[in-house]
């Protein structure tokens, strides 16, 4: 009884630990779908990796316990309400990359950045397939090599992509 009247209550302190990072992991992913409507040339378009894929990817690993299958699934519904596409496309793809990550977060963290990139790069083509088979189902027959483009480029900038969001979640003690 004495010890209860000392010690702080354990939820005010698991509340402070739950919300911090909360504003990083928001800003990163903000910050990805700029990029992602960023007008490029149109000779570069095919080659803009899927930056808000790449961000889901990161915070799946870092922080599973934080960021799964339904905050991937929220983040894609906002990048299918920006980039104009049938609603629920992204957010079938992110989700399903997450739930990957989530399930095998563990064993991919021991990888280094270079075989963690080619993970990657099999974790894009998938997101890639399944908006391919979406717009299948609508009647859009895109040009399937310009889906592989991407996912390449993906995987090229992961390691940059994976240094620079672990150092702002260092900077920021995200847990």
């Amino acid at each position: 009884m004495y010890l209860k009247q000392i010690l702080p209550p354990n939820n005010r302190i698991m509340t402070i630990n739950k919300t911090r990072g909360n504003g990083v992991i928001l800003t990163s992913l903000i910050f990805a779908m700029i990029l992602r409507i960023v007008p490029l040339p149109q000779e570069w378009v095919i080659y803009n990796p899927d930056w808000v894929a790449l961000v889901v990817i990161y915070w799946c690993l870092a922080v599973p316990e934080r960021f799964g299958v339904g905050l991937a699934w929220i983040t894609g519904l906002f990048c299918d309400v920006l980039t104009g596409r049938l609603l629920g496309q992204y957010a079938l793809s992110y989700c399903i990359i997450a739930f990957v990550c989530v399930k095998t977060h563990q064993r991919l963290r021991v990888f280094p950045p270079s075989q963690q990139a080619i993970i990657v790069l099999f974790l894009l083509l998938l997101g890639q397939l399944l908006i391919f088979w979406t717009q299948g189902i609508r009647g859009i027959t895109p040009e399937p090599w310009h889906y592989g483009a991407s996912s390449v480029s993906g995987a090229l900038v992961w390691p940059i992509v994976l240094q620079l969001l672990r150092k702002m979640r260092q900077k920021h003690r995200v847990q």
